[in-house]
């Protein structure tokens, strides 16, 4: 909803307030998704007023993010599955070959055996017997085989046992992989159709009307960044040079973008900018908000220090960064970009110290 253009100089009261409409707007349409299950829409047929809109777009982009983050999950999902079914068809391939020249060797020896002396060796016997196992049972002693030879045919039996086993396990990552893709597919038709709801939702306003709500969230990001400037008595700096790296990173990025399923440097949904920052620190922290809520040590909201995640919502859709004074570096929703916001502004499920 926010046109990204440098908002006008404000005072102190203005801002404040525009900050506190838009926290406790996007607060309670949130509380309505989450906890409700429905959309959090008005009556179709009540006239729009940009406070309703507001409340409705907010609701719709708290759903998309939701959605969101499961694609961002089913995403790091696919990537570990595909390389695994990569690495476990690879591995097969190269078992699948060694037994075949064992089985080439055997059978060619067999065919030595049986033109020399008109039979065939009990082992060769065994090797191409329809039952190997029943005839080994039957087998009281391999001592009528050459011992070498003996050996090559536990080591084939345990080979070809060991790449059935390989094979069904490829099928199962496979078809692990095609449920998985259906997952991020499900996932992407359902961010777009909450974000094309909003954008239809937003057409109903007038252009007056939809500056006023852009300058409204221009005027609280404003304000927001430049609280986050200003040190309060006891605050503490960042818990690590880590995080300290991660927050200068992730300072860099204000005023790009929320592209959901992005993770820079052009563009990034609330957990691709951690994962962001803190790859300039040297750290690979999980993909999604939910994982990176277990990346770390968690503490104290009271303890929070500059490069602590903050992780939001009961069930932790969401995540920024906490920048000291009271407020977060975060990448909001679709249609924003990365800003300052009060830590305050939304339901805290934890602070983690990575």
């Amino acid at each position: 909803m926010a046109s990204h253009r440098r908002a006008r100089p404000i005072g102190q009261g203005s801002a404040v307030a525009a900050l506190s409409r838009g926290a406790a707007t996007f607060a309670a349409a949130t509380a309505a998704v989450l906890s409700g299950g429905g959309s959090a829409l008005a009556d179709p047929g009540a006239p729009a007023t940009p406070e309703g809109v507001r409340a409705q777009v907010q609701a719709l982009y708290a759903q998309a993010e939701v959605a969101g983050q499961r694609y961002d999950g089913a995403i790091e999902q696919e990537t570990e599955l595909q390389q695994r079914a990569t690495l476990l068809q690879q591995h097969i391939a190269t078992e699948q070959q060694h037994v075949n020249d064992v089985t080439a060797g055997m059978g060619a020896l067999a065919t030595a055996q049986y033109r020399q002396g008109g039979g065939m060796d009990p082992l060769m016997e065994l090797m191409f017997s329809s039952d190997p196992a029943q005839y080994l049972e039957r087998a009281t002693t391999l001592d009528q085989a050459d011992s070498s030879e003996a050996a090559v045919l536990t080591s084939l039996e345990g080979e070809e046992r060991q790449l059935t086993q390989d094979r069904a396990e490829a099928l199962d990552e496979l078809s692990r992989l095609e449920q998985v893709r259906a997952a991020i597919a499900g996932s992407k038709a359902e961010v777009q159709h909450r974000l094309s709801h909003a954008q239809a939702l937003l057409s109903t306003l007038t252009p007056e009307q939809r500056n006023q709500l852009d300058q409204d969230d221009n005027d609280a990001a404003e304000q927001a960044a430049q609280a986050a400037g200003v040190a309060l008595p006891g605050d503490q700096g960042p818990a690590s040079s880590g995080a300290a790296a991660a927050l200068a990173a992730a300072r860099s990025e204000i005023g790009k973008p929320y592209v959901y399923g992005a993770t820079g440097p052009s563009a990034f949904d609330c957990s691709g900018l951690m994962y962001w920052s803190w790859r300039h620190a040297g750290v690979a922290l999980p993909r999604t908000s939910q994982g990176q809520a277990y990346a770390g040590r968690r503490v104290a909201v009271s303890d929070a220090r500059p490069g602590d995640l903050v992780i939001y919502y009961g069930d932790m859709h969401h995540v920024g960064m906490y920048a000291g004074n009271g407020m977060v570096i975060h990448a909001p929703y679709p249609g924003a970009r990365v800003r300052y916001e009060r830590m305050a502004d939304m339901p805290v499920a934890a602070v983690v110290r990575v």
